[in-house]
């Protein structure tokens, strides 16, 4: 199949103002008899659904939460990037869709990235008149603070809990739809498998958490707004309930899964305690504005970190970048942070972990400034650690954060399934092979507010939808094989529990499909993976029964279609043979260690279609063609 990713012609700051006045539009009166179907509550899929709504489509959105104030978009806490150039520090929509580009490593398409760059100062509008209590400064504008990856100050924020305060303003826009009956939502709803019929994306089944009954859900769209695979690796800064499943049942119905194995390690998360864990706590990358990362220069260096005088610390990310300094990009910064602990130099008690300081920020601005900024941040960390870092130090150690990969999507966002939309995280745009600090907010916004309610009308007007109904054949067929899915997850009685499974292929992906990869660990790791995926399906054990409120049985079903999507996840790194942003392989870098592309070759998105009977996916190919931007060396020295 040819991948069409329907760019418009024309000059790129041209493109997306041209695509918008000539797709076709739904007349207002014929909008009403539409039925979109919107998967996933977090800011991509409450933007969309009350944009959808307000425009006066019928919007069914399902929920995997008892509320959609419960995503986990809520965990995004440093702020949202927009090219508005407040500070008058040098910005505009070029600059932001330049370092987005650099950011990502020069693997992600340039029309979508200027579209993002170019909608994200109205995203700023939008939430200020919703409420959103942004920071400002004495005079009343907007505050902005800079972020990593970038020279200037273009991220807004709300101290440090800027995902929570954009949920809010998406979720009140959300529920006016609600009560207006414009929006009919379903909560604590799991989607279990897309249904196609006549090629065409038209409905859903879901499972209801607490009853466990199957439900079927017919429109004449879908958009899948489910979020990123993070929690592949076990341990990760995702909530225990994000997954990949939704996507999943898409790419095993048809749509391409692109470039699995650009996954993102954050650097800047509380370390590892201990093996009770279930996950980790990302503490944000807006700490690292006035932090300071820093080692010990003494390898094994075992006293409290303001015992350390200054000239017996290495503030690496300073020396070795001191053009950026401690805002490198996370890919840099995290590779970093592994490289000074794999030389012995790591602090704390696992030695997996580096300082993060605020005495120089405290001494300059005062402590009650930082409170203002950090404050919720620096109380988290306390209450988690029992440390204070107004004293000391924080410890902080890279963790998997956020997906790069997802499904592929074409400039409309629309899937290799006609009908099938995909938004924010659990697409492949935008990134590219990194994604900057502060721009998943704004990518899942973009997509939700300013870009679907364009694009999905386009795919109404100009598709034949006829009536639909549950009582479709293709409903009937999922809904059985749905059904017999969860049997067989029931009836294996085996003897070991979801979690020690999970666990088991969180260390497999982290050992050897993490922050650095060669082709023989990638190797193991596809021997592993599917060794384990047989031991899934002969030993897991489930109590109980799948007629209500089972939250292993609901794990389960995520860690089975986790296993799959790892196996593909490490083949997508075994095959490209580069190093690219969050794709490290250790056979390809500089004298310098940095991450070695190979343009000629791998100047493409990668995406993976699915085929039946444990055949092997196919690889297609999206090449990436840069007209804007000069493919250069990523340097941030």
């Amino acid at each position: 199949m040819h991948l069409d990713a329907k760019v418009p012609d024309g000059p790129i700051s041209q493109k997306w103002d041209k695509h918008r006045f000539n797709i076709k539009l739904v007349n207002p009166a014929n909008k009403r008899k539409y039925t979109v179907l919107v998967v996933g509550t977090g800011l991509a899929g409450a933007s969309a659904a009350a944009s959808l709504a307000e425009l006066g489509y019928h919007v069914k959105s399902f929920c995997i939460q008892d509320s959609a104030r419960r995503a986990h978009s809520i965990a995004a806490q440093g702020g949202i990037n927009a090219a508005k150039n407040y500070p008058n520090d040098g910005d505009s929509i070029w600059r932001l869709f330049y370092d987005t580009v650099k950011g990502g490593d020069f693997r992600s398409r340039e029309a979508n990235v200027y579209r993002l760059a170019q909608i994200s100062s109205h995203i700023i509008d939008q939430c200020v008149a919703q409420g959103v209590p942004f920071a400002r400064e004495y005079g009343g504008l907007l505050e902005n603070r800079s972020f990593g990856g970038a020279q200037v100050s273009r991220t807004f924020y709300a101290r440090g809990q800027t995902g929570q305060q954009l949920l809010l303003g998406a979720y009140s826009a959300f529920m006016r739809q609600v009560n207006k009956d414009n929006i009919e939502m379903f909560a604590r709803r799991e989607m279990m498998d897309l249904i196609v019929i006549d090629g065409k994306a038209r409905g859903v089944l879901v499972r209801n958490l607490m009853s466990g009954r199957i439900e079927a859900y017919a429109g004449d769209a879908v958009i899948l707004a489910s979020g990123g695979y993070g929690n592949v690796y076990f341990l990760s800064t995702n909530a225990i309930n994000s997954n990949a499943s939704a996507a999943w049942r898409c790419y095993k119905k048809g749509a391409y899964f692109a470039n699995p194995c650009y996954t993102q390690i954050h650097p800047t998360c509380i370390p590892v305690s201990g093996f009770h864990q279930s996950k980790l706590t990302l503490m944000s990358e807006s700490l690292r504005n006035d932090g300071r990362v820093w080692v010990p220069k003494k390898s094994g260096d075992l006293r409290r970190s303001e015992e350390i005088p200054e000239s017996e610390r290495n503030y690496y990310l300073e020396q070795r970048y001191p053009s950026f300094g401690n805002l490198v990009p996370r890919d840099i910064a995290s590779r970093n942070a592994k490289q000074v602990c794999d030389e012995g130099y790591g602090v704390g008690t696992t030695g997996l972990a580096v300082y993060l300081d605020f005495a120089d920020a405290i001494k300059r601005l005062g402590q009650n400034t930082v409170t203002e900024k950090y404050g919720n941040l620096f109380d988290m960390y306390e209450h988690i650690t029992g440390e204070n870092p107004y004293k000391g130090s924080m410890t902080i150690f890279p963790a998997v954060h956020y997906t790069m990969g997802g499904l592929w999507v074409d400039y409309n966002l629309m899937s290799t399934i006609p009908g099938l939309h995909v938004l924010g995280e659990a697409n492949f745009s935008d990134h590219g092979a990194n994604r900057l600090g502060a721009s998943a907010l704004m990518q899942g916004l973009a997509d939700g507010y300013f870009v679907i309610p364009y694009t999905i009308g386009h795919y109404i007007s100009s598709t034949d939808l006829p009536s639909v109904t549950t009582e479709h054949s293709e409903f009937r067929v999922a809904e059985e094989e749905v059904s017999k899915r969860i049997d067989r997850l029931l009836s294996v009685k085996g003897e070991k529990t979801v979690r020690e499974i999970h666990r088991e292929l969180g260390k497999i992906m982290w050992d050897n499909v993490g922050m650095s990869r060669n082709k023989s660990g990638l190797q193991k790791a596809l021997g592993q993976i599917s060794d384990l995926r047989d031991e899934f399906w002969n030993n897991v054990n489930i109590p109980q029964t799948g007629n209500h409120l089972n939250k292993n049985l609901e794990q389960a079903g995520r860690l089975a279609d986790f296993l799959e999507l790892a196996e593909l996840l490490a083949v997508d790194a075994r095959e490209r043979n580069e190093s690219c942003g969050g794709h490290f392989r250790e056979e390809y870098q500089t004298k310098e260690g940095e991450a070695k592309r190979d343009d000629e070759n791998f100047s493409y998105a990668a995406a993976w279609e699915f085929k039946e009977n444990d055949k092997p996916a196919e690889l297609h190919k999206e090449k990436l063609v840069f007209q804007e931007v000069e493919l250069s060396q990523r340097s941030y020295k």
